[in-house]
């Protein structure tokens, strides 16, 4: 988008370092009297970031912002389309605001300037979510390195995430021994041990994290998988009858090779065997005696094929792993518990166990999978929320492309889901610990307002939004439902409560509909401008209004739009990625 005015760049030199430059545009004054006479002018208004200084926050908190400002501006708070307070900000770069008692919602945050001719322009935006469970609207990140890591290091890693309003975690390859995850006893902890792969893990350096982002309301989920042990198991107390065998005979176990630099290839037991589940609920309760952690992420292999008990009888690899969360949930009931649906596999048993929400580690990269995942996922638990791991170019090297991760995102989030892709690097293959591939400048700047988008629009996105047949048309550009359709702008409808919703979603220009994008080819959209979509509505419109996390962080618009018959007629200011129409 062009400017009108000159902005001062802000540089972005992490990946979660700061919100995007918010290029000035004249805004409507809401409900026609914007309430701001008293804010200085400027000649020029700059863009600047506007941080908050947690993910999350507990309905009647108070929160507190920070700015890069050097100008005089005043604030607006948005929830879905309305502003519910304003004030002109005081001569500061901190101030605060107490969030509203109502749980579970999110909340747009736009600072607004009057240039010298009195118009009213946007120069930066953040998002808020108040949520007393976190589970609730998962954001979720992770961290892989637990070594001598200054307390400084620390704190702007996290940092960086909460610009992003990651609001969980998972700990990954944190653990000792994945039959006896911790290392030492809980009244004797060691102080260091090693990996799996065999790299330093520090007592003080897991703590350091878990106490560290528990004050910027990010939770932590120790990493396991339900059914792991290593060679060495026996020493233990891991029984030879507990295991998962390729043959009836049990003369085979199933096990997962690997090679130095690890320390022992991983070897399954039946993750549903009665003593096998009092092992490990002992082993988890050592966790929690140690560490802080709010629950466990918990995780598989993927569909192994048949596999036996050590007595001969089939074991029903999803039926178990709804019995281990069963029995994690009932060892420490007021834990969270994540458990990874691998390529979908075994997720009725899953949805239906007491996990905190759902989360599918995708493999099939077709644009299509990621609606049939969500679809699937409402089908099974209605109430769950579900968090996606797609790593994108994968196994790549060098730098992201930066047109794929944001239309793999716009998609994901306007269906429903979030993308589990930001830790101390942005993820590129399921090894988490493989920062080979990184960010662009592009992608540094634009990432953060789609997370700003997911935030604060969590509940039209997140929140009982539910997939509607409505007849959409378009004027100006190629429109075609959501299959994705390559060549077209594609729309996808949804139902929340008295609001219909349109995503559009801007694939007139994609090389391709796998959303991996493994070649980099994927291509930036062309900019769609100033065209009309029509939408069928048999009730009485009384607003329209747009947002896209592309224009002005994502702050809402007012539409202008038209009755004719049992349609309305909506003009769409502009598509790059993702454009949201609301119709109250």
């Amino acid at each position: 988008m062009k400017l009108k005015h000159l902005l001062v760049p802000i540089a972005c030199i992490l990946i979660a370092g700061c919100t995007p430059s918010v290029q000035p545009q004249p805004q409507p004054a809401p409900g026609g009297d914007d309430g701001l006479d008293g804010l200085a002018t400027s000649t020029i208004l700059r863009a600047m970031t506007v941080h908050t200084d947690k993910s999350c926050y507990a309905p009647g908190e108070t929160v507190t912002f920070t700015s890069d400002r050097e100008q005089s501006v005043a604030v607006r708070y948005w929830h879905l389309g309305e502003v519910i307070e304003q004030q002109i900000l005081p001569d500061s770069r901190s101030w605060t605001w107490t969030a509203p008692a109502t749980d579970f919602r999110g909340y747009y945050v736009e600072l607004v300037g009057k240039t010298s001719e009195g118009e009213i322009k946007t120069v930066g935006s953040t998002a808020v979510d108040v949520s007393s469970d976190w589970t609730r609207f998962p954001r979720y990140g992770f961290l892989t390195a637990f070594g001598d890591i200054p307390a400084s290091k620390m704190e702007s890693v996290l940092a960086n995430l909460r610009n992003y309003h990651i609001n969980g975690l998972q700990y990954y390859d944190w653990l000792y021994d994945h039959h006896h995850p911790l290392a030492g006893t809980p009244a004797k902890p060691d102080s260091e041990w090693p990996s799996l792969i065999g790299t330093t893990v520090q007592l003080s350096t897991v703590k350091g994290y878990i106490e560290k982002a528990h004050t910027l309301g990010i939770a932590s989920m120790w990493y396991d998988l339900c059914y792991g042990a290593l060679s060495w198991a026996a020493d233990d107390g891991v029984d030879e009858k507990w295991y998962a065998f390729k043959d009836k005979n049990h003369s085979r176990k199933d096990f997962h090779e690997l090679n130095a630099p690890f320390r022992s290839s991983i070897y399954l037991v039946d993750p549903g065997n009665a003593a096998w589940l009092d092992y490990f609920a002992a082993r988890a309760d050592e966790v929690y005696d140690v560490f802080p952690f709010d629950g466990f992420h918990i995780d598989q292999l993927g569909n192994r094929g048949s596999l036996y008990r050590y007595d001969g009888s089939q074991i029903n690899m999803p039926e178990g792993y709804g019995k281990f969360i069963s029995a994690m949930k009932k060892a420490q009931p007021g834990k969270k518990l994540a458990f990874n649906a691998v390529s979908r596999f075994g997720q009725s048993s899953i949805a239906a166990a007491p996990t905190d929400f759902l989360y599918n580690e995708v493999w099939t990269t077709a644009y299509s999978e990621i609606k049939t995942i969500l679809d699937e996922n409402r089908r099974l638990a209605p109430g769950k929320n579900t968090v996606m791991a797609a790593y994108m170019n994968y196994k790549q090297k060098g730098k992201f492309n930066t047109a794929s991760v944001l239309l793999a995102d716009a998609v994901m989030f306007a269906l429903g889901g979030s993308h589990l892709e930001l830790g101390e690097h942005m993820l590129c293959n399921e090894y988490f610990p493989d920062a080979s591939m990184e960010m662009d400048v592009d992608l540094k700047k634009a990432l953060p307002a789609y997370y700003d988008f997911l935030t604060g629009y969590e509940n039209l996105l997140r929140d009982g939004a539910e997939p509607a047949k409505v007849n959409v048309s378009a004027s100006g550009v190629n429109a075609a439902e959501y299959g994705p359709v390559k060549g077209s702008v594609n729309y996808y409808v949804t139902k929340v409560g008295e609001r219909t919703v349109v995503h559009l979603l801007n694939f007139s220009d994609a090389a391709h509909l796998d959303w991996r994008d493994d070649g980099r080819t994927q291509k930036e959209p062309s900019l769609k401008e100033a065209f009309t979509v029509s939408v069928r509505s048999a009730r009485e419109v009384k607003r329209v209004w747009v947002a896209s996390p592309d224009i002005d962080g994502g702050v809402p618009r007012d539409a202008k739009w038209k009755a004719s018959g049992l349609s309305i007629a909506v003009d769409v200011p502009s598509l790059k990625y993702w454009t949201m129409i609301v119709i109250e």
